[in-house]
């Protein structure tokens, strides 16, 4: 990591952030009502449409058009009230023709922060059933880097289109922002700051922004530059309007800020901004020159982002299932893939039942204690893998800390083993009254343990060295590994000890 950066070396853990963004929101209660609110009113508009067509009055179409217009001003007038993520709100949770009815009554000035708010897959939904004219119409009310957020969704030949339609400013900016990589931070960089120089006096950084009228969101603090637009340094606004007007710029700013360059990947500055309290941070290129700056919304977005994203992928999802009313037949096909791998795995544990088939059938009570032993390492094994993925997001874990964790996690799980492997051996005896089957079972909890310490903490590792998200396969690998081998050890076990 570059040097402006170089001192952020924690790394922010999503996991321990997804329990906080799932948690019940003070205002949450608030938009299920405004959502019961707006769904009630477009179904009364459907009972009463169906109702009005099958009259056979003479002023049917009439009546029709009244029915429509009263329902469209109610709905207009209480989405008017809403702010625009309440709109996304109820929009992501309305099936696709009342999504679009509601969408149609949306004021126009209003769509742009409606579609910023609204998750990916909803957004694009919306989009595909607008033309680039139309979806330039509505961006032309954000900021040039809000735009390439929004547009950054769409697919690629109508992002062209619409870009195409934008302003010439807002065409450059936008391209800009889209020509990073994402995932770094020059492409959630705001390109709207304040800049002074260093030989300015505070009185006419003052008159400065007395000036603009307004300041840009979460400006905190002011980038100080020279003549080529290099970094020097920051000036809080609190030392400006604290320190005595005539004094300079230069005396009272802060000479090594947190920066960061367009390349670094956020999860740095989400770091940086979580250790150091940060609310918003300057961006640089290459040659130390200022191009933008990242802001504590766009950090907090991403957290949110990451924390959802992750949440899906762990159970096989991608950020296109976040839309609940997607087409069936496409998010069926999705879903294949890991359908697939999970039909393998358990036909490859079935597998292994079917090798102990003749001792099962000799001792019915194998079949009824076997799955205890699955579960149980199972679910040891997603605690380790959940250590271990914190720690890859945290960069904690060269080789001396993975053997260290290794050693530990085999170490917790053997007295976890040993004690509920007795407890469980002593519950199987009082069932079944059968001391050999109770040490068995015993011994296979406590060995099932340790393999699931073992693949809990190598999976994720060793998807990761080759490239592979953690938190997607780490778990389907985990319960096909301590399945079978929980089977394979108990059943194996039965067979030497008790037959």
């Amino acid at each position: 990591m570059r040097a402006g950066i170089r001192s952020a070396a924690h790394k922010v853990t999503y996991d321990a952030r997804m329990s906080d963004v799932s948690e019940a929101r003070p205002h949450h209660r608030h938009l299920e009502q405004a959502r019961a609110q707006v769904i009630e009113l477009l179904l009364r508009q459907a009972v009463e449409k169906e109702l009005v067509s099958r009259s056979e009055s003479r002023r049917q179409d009439v009546v029709a058009q009244l029915v429509a217009r009263q329902h469209q001003a109610a709905l207009e007038q209480r989405l008017a009230h809403f702010h625009p993520a309440d709109i996304a709100f109820v929009l992501e949770s309305l099936p696709p023709d009342a999504r679009a009815m509601a969408w149609s009554l949306v004021k126009p000035e209003r769509r742009g922060a409606v579609l910023l708010e609204a998750s990916d897959a909803v957004r694009r939904s919306i989009a595909l059933g607008m033309s680039p004219d139309e979806i330039a119409a509505v961006v032309r009310t954000l900021d040039s880097d809000d735009i390439a957020d929004l547009v950054s969704s769409l697919p690629e030949d109508l992002r062209h289109a619409v870009v195409e339609r934008l302003d010439r400013t807002d065409q450059d900016e936008v391209r800009s922002v889209l020509s990073f990589p994402p995932g770094t931070v020059g492409a959630i960089m705001d390109m709207d700051f304040i800049a002074v120089r260093e030989d300015t006096t505070l009185e006419a950084v003052q008159r400065l922004l007395r000036r603009r009228k307004t300041l840009p969101a979460h400006t905190n603090q002011l980038f100080v530059v020279d003549r080529s637009n290099t970094l020097k340094g920051l000036l809080p606004l609190s030392r400006l309007l604290l320190e005595e007007p005539e004094t300079s710029v230069g005396e009272v700013m802060i000479r090594q800020p947190v920066y960061f360059y367009t390349d670094d990947e956020v999860r740095d500055a989400v770091d940086a901004f979580e250790k150091y309290d940060l609310i918003s941070a300057p961006v640089v290129n290459l040659h130390q020159q200022v191009v933008g700056r990242i802001t504590v919304d766009a950090v907090v977005d991403e957290i949110n982002a990451r924390a959802q994203s992750e949440s899906l992928r762990q159970v096989g999802l991608s950020e296109e299932d976040e839309d609940l009313f997607a087409p069936i037949a496409r998010s069926a096909r999705r879903r294949w893939p890991w359908l697939v791998l999970n039909l393998l795995t358990a036909f490859f544990a079935s597998r292994v039942i079917g090798a102990f088939e003749d001792i099962i059938a000799e001792l019915v009570a194998l079949a009824t204690l076997m799955p205890i032993v699955a579960s149980i390492g199972g679910n040891t094994g997603n605690q380790s893998v959940a250590l271990v993925i914190r720690g890859l997001a945290l960069n904690q874990l060269g080789p001396s800390q993975l053997r260290q964790i290794l050693l530990r996690e085999l170490q917790i799980n053997a007295i976890n083993g040993a004690l509920w492997g007795a407890v469980l051996g002593l519950v199987t005896l009082a069932i079944y009254h059968h001391l050999p089957l109770a040490a068995v079972i015993a011994a296979a909890l406590l060995l099932n343990m340790l393999v699931a310490a073992l693949v809990g903490v190598l999976t994720p590792v060793a998807l990761h060295r080759f490239g592979r998200d953690p938190a997607m396969g780490s778990s389907i690998i985990l319960t096909a590994t301590t399945d079978s081998m929980g089977f394979f050890i108990f059943l194996g076990l039965a067979a030497a000890f008790l037959v």
